[in-house]
């Protein structure tokens, strides 16, 4: 199989449309819900729904786009996008907070669908070139990550009511992704009538490789998700305008996926297990650096290593899942990965606006020093596991 140059492209600039949506999104969904909501510990409860409605939606759309194929499923995402941001400029026309959530959670379909780009990209590329490939469509969002922030920023007065512009202005990149999206070629799916049911998902799930690559990936990016969610909020309530809240959310959003130039040959040189563990390592700095410091330096720089730390655990996961399903098993293999992925974000995010307003942001950090031991005890275990087979045979 020969490597898709031109499809990974492609596929890197949905991410980047994708992140121009997500990172948007999340620079103001706490502070639109602070605004709405009557009760302010539910600020962020706009998010939840968003996750919400992208593990909701995850299951259904990986086996959908197992039967009709990437480029039908990755179209429908983006038109359901365009629904929920028309959906959610009519929420704040009103000041309606439950119809705010549900326009997030109509977003998060896209999400869920969007998310399955790196996938994909795994599907175009020659097997030798997997988490390359992976790694690149990740690094696309490198972009989004300027441009979603800066344009909920232009877009919040262009109405009278507040951030009303932003969601319409995400609904042009929306229109703009599907136009990409109908130029994407990716494989056919091989149909579980031709080639078998394959395996039981329990099986596959019980594989320790899948077990490690859940907790990686799941973990890393409720974590990543619980800090991210808060800190506008956190920043309002050190007194930092919603222009610096916005800048942070862009360089947090650039650690996420400028690693992604270099991270799948950092996995080819090292190992997915050993880039996971340096990717708790960098998370557990940046949570060191948010605990001694509130200035919109210490913001900075603590979120651009929670996005460094999460891209390490977060393609090392991705890649190492590949090596855990045959192709007929890998719709439902996809699917339950994120299934519980979306499932721990929406955890971290109904948690994150009541641990921040309640406890503060300090107390939210130190809480995230355990989860991250666990991460890396996992991949420790792994690593350890497959050293011992080969010296025990």
């Amino acid at each position: 199989m020969q490597t898709s140059r031109r499809d990974i492209f492609l596929l890197a600039c949905c991410q980047a449309l994708l992140l121009v949506n997500a990172s948007g999104l999340i620079s103001m969904n706490g502070l639109v819900g602070f605004t709405l909501a009557e009760n302010k510990t539910l600020a962020t409860f706009g998010a939840t729904t968003y996750v919400l409605g992208s593990a909701l939606a995850t299951m259904p759309m990986s086996l959908w786009m197992g039967r009709v194929g990437r480029r039908a499923g990755f179209m429908a995402g983006a038109a359901v996008n365009i629904v929920g941001c028309v959906v959610a400029a009519i929420a704040l026309q009103v000041r309606s907070f439950p119809l705010f959530c549900v326009a997030t959670g109509i977003i998060g379909v896209y999400n869920a669908v969007g998310l399955q780009y790196r996938f994909a990209a795994a599907e175009v590329a020659a097997p030798q070139h997997r988490a390359m490939a992976i790694s690149l469509v990740l690094a696309g969002g490198v972009v989004g990550g300027f441009i979603g922030p800066q344009s909920a920023r232009v877009g919040r007065d262009f109405f009278a009511t507040p951030f009303q512009g932003s969601f319409l202005m995400l609904v042009l990149f929306a229109l703009v992704a599907l136009a990409v999206q109908s130029q994407v070629h990716v494989p056919r799916p091989v149909h579980d009538t031709a080639a078998g049911k394959g395996r039981p998902l329990a099986e596959i799930a019980r594989q320790p490789a899948f077990v490690v690559a859940v907790i990686a990936g799941a973990l890393g990016y409720g974590l990543m998700n619980l800090l991210m969610t808060a800190t506008p909020i956190a920043m309002d309530f050190c007194g930092h305008p919603f222009s610096a809240a916005a800048w942070v959310i862009e360089w947090h959003v650039v650690g996420m996926f400028l690693p992604g130039f270099f991270t799948g040959s950092l996995i080819r040189r090292f190992g997915t297990l050993r880039v996971i563990l340096a990717g708790a390592g960098l998370t557990a700095i940046a949570v060191f650096v948010a605990l001694n410091g509130v200035s919109v330096a210490h913001f900075v720089a603590a979120l651009a290593l929670v996005g460094i730390g999460w891209n390490f655990m977060y393609t090392g996961g991705t890649t190492l899942l590949t090596e855990t399903y045959a192709p007929n098993e890998k719709a439902r293999t996809q699917g339950l990965n994120d299934l519980i992925v979306f499932t721990t974000m929406g955890v971290s995010s109904f948690a994150s606006g009541a641990l921040v307003t309640a406890t503060g942001w300090e107390t939210m950090n130190r809480a995230a020093l355990p989860v991250l031991a666990i991460i890396a005890c996992a991949a420790a275990w792994l690593m350890w596991q497959r050293r011992r087979v080969p010296a025990a045979a």
